[in-house]
């Protein structure tokens, strides 16, 4: 088995349009949610999210790119470039023809299945564009992105709704990690912020209308937020070979399924995904300094993650930081867990850990270290990022420092 390393990381979130801006934000414990801006807001009860602003797709993409690639697809490629401009990489030869990318979304092309919907049933035309297909496809992102940086290798798109990026990441993982493949580049893209994306939320009645409160005891639901997260995934010994900086170390994972229910969370099949991830990363519990949790500020999310969380560590999760930045970027829903990495990576290598924001009373049922309010400097060699998503499908990553 080969050893597996992080060499590039780019995103684009409400935080900040870069890994650079994001980490500040982080670190400042600022709140991205804010008031939408959309076509008939005045229609929808949840009007907040945590949206992308001031992205000019105009000025990263020309016109017959815009024709093609939905806001998922852009905000992919946006944190792709950064990333792979990070490794220093560049894909020729075998090593293009081996190296591919996997990539999280849950909705794919929700604007522009937005957008075509309105066109055909509120406007009543009959034609579409004959690229709404393509431009609309879940894998749409990562197949761009394969062509973008003649990635041949294994390539495909994970979606599992809200653990959907951790699942893309752990399969990158693993490719790289068996030495089917050098480098893969992995990660997720969210863009549901148009009025049926957040409608479709509405119904479910998990929405907060004013702000996302993860583990707080007056906490009353999740908020939507959207961009990307992407990051190359390399062969620890090719990285030092070149002498790549290495951010951080993927050393395991493991996925579970609740078998339960479609929308209520279990705390058995959080625990086994916790644990497996520990025993695939071959570490004790008591090596473990924080979790980046899944978080969403809802009742039933919360309390069951802690208790899985205790359950998992026993003694030593008085010992834990935990902390959920969607209460700082919203729940990107399948590029959730690929943004969030980023609280992992920042932990390990500049040792500050992301808080938890808009904390503002203790839950008996969160009893644990959640990081309230302001960022914290601490030494930490193991991190968890845990996601757990709807229809019970859960997926946690372990990464060490280097």
């Amino acid at each position: 088995m080969k050893r597996v390393v992080i060499t590039g990381a780019g995103t684009i979130n409400a935080l900040g349009q870069n890994v650079e801006d994001t980490f500040a934000a982080m670190k400042d414990g600022r709140c991205g949610i804010g008031p939408l801006e959309m076509r008939d807001v005045d229609r929808l009860t949840i009007k907040i999210g945590g949206q992308v602003h001031g992205f000019e797709a105009e000025a990263r993409f020309n016109r017959q790119q815009i024709a093609l690639y939905d806001r998922f697809t852009q905000f992919a490629l946006v944190a792709a470039r950064q990333a792979i401009k990070q490794s220093g990489l560049e894909f020729s030869g075998e090593m293009a023809a081996k190296s591919g990318v996997v990539l999280g979304t849950s909705g794919g092309g929700m604007q522009t299945l937005d957008e075509n919907y309105r066109s055909v049933y509120e406007d009543g035309k009959n034609r579409v564009h004959p690229f709404v297909v393509p431009k609309l496809m879940n894998n749409a992102a990562a197949s761009h992105l394969s062509m973008e940086f003649n990635l041949k290798g294994p390539s495909f798109t994970v979606a599992t709704a809200c653990a959907s990026s951790n699942h893309a990441m752990s399969q990158a993982f693993q490719l790289v990690r068996t030495g089917m493949a050098p480098v893969m580049v992995t990660g997720g893209s969210e863009s549901m912020l148009c009025f049926g994306g957040v409608k479709a939320w509405e119904g479910l009645r998990v929405m907060s209308k004013d702000a996302c409160r993860p583990f707080s005891a007056n906490r009353n639901g999740m908020v939507q937020g959207e961009g990307a997260g992407v990051f190359v995934f390399e062969d620890y010994d090719h990285a030092r070979a070149r002498g790549a900086d290495i951010l951080a170390e993927v050393v395991g994972f493991a996925m579970t399924s609740d078998a339960s229910d479609i929308v209520m969370p279990s705390k058995q099949g959080a625990a086994r995904a916790i644990s497996g991830a520990l025993a695939d990363a071959k570490v004790n519990p008591e090596e473990v300094g924080y979790i980046n949790a899944h978080g969403t500020g809802t009742a039933a999310n919360d309390k069951t993650e802690c208790a899985a969380v205790a359950d998992v560590f026993g003694p030593h999760a008085d010992n834990l930081m935990i902390s959920s930045t969607k209460s700082m970027h919203g729940h990107l829903i399948g590029g959730t867990g690929a943004v969030e990495l980023l609280a992992c990576i920042m932990a390990l290598r500049e040792g500050v850990i992301a808080p938890t924001i808009s904390y503002e009373e203790p839950d008996p049922e969160c009893a644990l270290d959640v990081v309230p309010n302001e960022a914290r400097d601490a030494k930490v060699d193991v991190v968890l990022s845990n996601a757990f998503a709807f229809g019970g499908l859960n997926a946690v990553l372990a990464l060490r420092k280097v």
